[in-house]
């Protein structure tokens, strides 16, 4: 018989946390100030910490033991504070952590979960209350550290508090729930490089796939997009008939590599295995009627194109809203191959549809000295507390 009194025993800490739907992803949310003090500052300890919240690195790919829901749109976290910027209410850092491996990836946004961060700065006063009116909107000023871009979020009150219900449909979001338009501005990355390599088409040798045509952008979050059809696809492929499939998983996992490099966010292929986050993969196509996850019928009338983009190695359920952005974009453009599938010519708002349905996104887009520039791309989300309180974790974690 053990001698329990004998049995080393770290208690469980217990840290204030608020589980959060944004968009169509999920997440933990935290304040900074609420976190142990070792963890308030990038590193090690925070990178343990939240692997440990979410319930990673985990083999079996289940996140049983932790907060996180075994797919890339609901194993993240975000982190909170007062901003130190007087143009911003609020800086947002964004974690996503990976499923099976001991690493939480820094290098991007998380556009779904954007949606959030308004309603859970003004509900923790870290947005003045004098800003919040008993009844209509308040706009949050929000600085992304990770991509140190601004995105401005329309939160609605009711009677003083942040409206979380209501009959805003979101297709990928099974209930209703209230609109909230998100604006991420400027939203090429670096120093408004939205064309890495300077081209609106190029092509990438990708090994044992060949030489194919594809748009490099670096708007909302870098992509790399391409034809469905010039590898077998129609654009129109639901998750099962791709994450089932790991011949074409790992083909999508080269293309991704080799765009990482030719987009010079990394310098040799070996390093795109941790930076998983970032560049997402995306493949598009003409309009065509199909049927979405939810078995609703989406019409080739209604829509523009279709888009499917891979996130963490998977074929994603909806849209990632940074994605979503990077598409707004480079629909914007004319010459694009996101463009050309939406028909060409020069527009400011595409309709796309996705494996869960469509969504509709706004971007404006001008040649300025020879670049092309983005001020602001739209797009309506919604957002709701599912649940706030205490996260646990053994005491030894990080």
């Amino acid at each position: 018989m053990t001698d329990v009194a004998n049995v080393r025993h770290v208690p469980q800490i217990k840290i204030p946390a608020t589980y959060m739907r944004g968009g169509t992803s999920k997440g933990v949310f935290f304040k900074l100030s609420d976190l142990p003090q070792a963890a308030q500052m990038p590193g090690e300890a925070r990178d343990k910490l939240l692997l440990r919240v979410i319930g990673s690195p985990d083999p079996y790919e289940k996140q049983i033991d932790g907060m996180g829901g075994a797919t890339s749109s609901t194993s993240k976290t975000v982190i909170l504070s007062k901003s130190h910027s007087p143009d911003h209410d609020v800086d947002y850092v964004f974690g996503q952590v990976s499923i099976d491996k001991p690493y939480v990836d820094w290098s991007g946004n998380c556009g779904n979960l954007s949606a959030a961060v308004g309603p859970f700065a003004i509900a923790n006063g870290l947005v003045d209350p004098a800003r919040v009116p008993e009844n209509g909107v308040v706009e949050v000023r929000i600085w992304q550290v990770n991509i140190q871009k601004t995105i401005v979020s329309q939160v609605p009150i009711v009677n003083g508090e942040v409206q979380e219900t209501g009959d805003f449909e979101l297709d990928g979001v099974t209930f209703p729930a209230a609109e909230i338009p998100v604006a991420f501005m400027d939203p090429a990355d670096g120093e408004g490089a939205i064309f890495p390599t300077g081209n609106l088409m190029d092509d990438l040798d990708v090994p044992g796939v060949g030489i194919l045509k594809a748009t490099l952008i670096n708007a909302g979050i870098p992509t790399v997009f391409i034809n469905a059809a010039d590898i077998g696809y129609r654009g129109t492929e639901l998750q099962e008939a791709i994450n089932g499939d790991s011949q074409a998983l790992s083909m999508f996992e080269t293309i991704r590599a080799h765009g990482a490099v030719r987009m010079g966010l990394i310098s040799d292929i070996s390093e795109a295995a941790s930076r998983q986050h970032t560049p997402k993969v995306a493949f598009v196509g003409p309009p065509v009627d199909y049927v979405a996850s939810s078995g609703q019928a989406v019409n080739a009338d209604d829509i523009d194109l279709v888009v499917r983009a891979l996130s963490m190695g998977k074929l994603h359920h909806a849209m990632m809203g940074t994605a979503a952005v990077a598409i707004a974009a480079a629909a914007a453009i004319e010459g694009t191959l996101v463009n050309l599938a939406a028909g060409g010519g020069k527009r400011q708002s595409v309709t796309f549809g996705h494996p869960s349905g469509s969504l509709r996104v706004g971007a404006e887009a001008n040649l300025i000295d020879g670049r092309w520039q983005i001020d602001q791309a739209i797009m309506s989300r919604s957002a709701r507390i599912l649940m706030e309180g205490t996260v646990r974790v053994p005491g030894d974690s990080f």
